[in-house]
């Protein structure tokens, strides 16, 4: 009889090793229905869904989902856009609708998504999309998008949240920054054709956690223009550490 409670500790314990959070790719496609004969409208999603320890699972996915929907969804009213079936669809939606009022001028939407687990550590879980959409116009857009979570909670940690002290970071990477591209220190910051708003270096809005260290990764616009493409600069933890409150 006093076994049982060792018995059930153990069973317990196998039981919650087994259920430790893990992610599996799901993909969602949709394509117009509206006869084409090149450049079809479509949109690809292929998305790390979080398993497993339910509550941490449903913190990341919420994340993502809401990330995903803003770089697709073009509709007002979203209250049946829940999930990425129904994304997929209304992305199409938008289009076909685009379509009808304007049957000369829309061709060729497109959407592709793609998440992977860019870092994952026993303090910080980092997602990274891909993501690139054509809706008109002279060219597309793509970008990267970083989405940092505490991998103990799943909740999402914020820019802010990632450094000690922003501002003494933010001096030790524009110092950095200068010298890759080769901006004069005591210049302006867009002395060489960069696009900072009001003129002052800022940290970009997407920061990963990689293998090889963290990165800053400006997106076209953000700091420059769309022909002088993205701009990034990568710090080794080693010369970082210090600023940091998750490692």
């Amino acid at each position: 009889m006093k076994q049982y409670p060792f018995l059930i500790f153990l069973l317990l314990t196998i039981t919650s090793c087994s259920k430790e959070l893990s992610f599996e790719n799901e993909s969602f496609e949709e394509k117009s229905t509206v006869p084409c004969e090149k450049d079809c409208p479509s949109i690809s999603i292929d998305v790390p869904i979080a398993k497993n320890k339910k509550i941490i699972s449903d913190s990341i996915n919420k994340k993502v989902f809401s990330a995903i929907k803003e770089i697709v969804f073009f509709e007002e009213d979203s209250a049946n856009t829940t999930d990425y079936h129904s994304l997929a669809i209304a992305f199409i939606k938008s289009y076909e609708e685009m379509h009808k009022k304007f049957p000369t001028e829309t061709f060729g939407w497109e959407a592709k998504i793609k998440g992977n687990i860019e870092f994952d550590s026993n303090q910080v879980l980092n997602i990274r999309l891909d993501h690139y959409t054509f809706t008109g116009g002279a060219h597309g857009y793509q970008g990267y998008r970083s989405l940092l979570f505490n991998s103990k909670t799943g909740k999402a940690i914020f820019n802010d949240q990632l450094f000690k002290d922003k501002e003494k970071f933010k001096a030790f990477a524009e110092k950095a920054f200068r010298e890759k591209y080769k901006i004069p220190q005591k210049s302006n910051i867009n002395a060489t054709g960069l696009m900072f708003e009001n003129d002052k270096f800022q940290l970009p809005q997407n920061i990963f956690y990689t293998s090889e260290g963290l990165l800053l990764y400006y997106n076209s616009y953000e700091a420059a223009s769309y022909a002088d493409g993205p701009k990034e600069i990568l710090f080794p933890y080693d010369e970082v550490r210090e600023y940091l409150n998750f490692q």
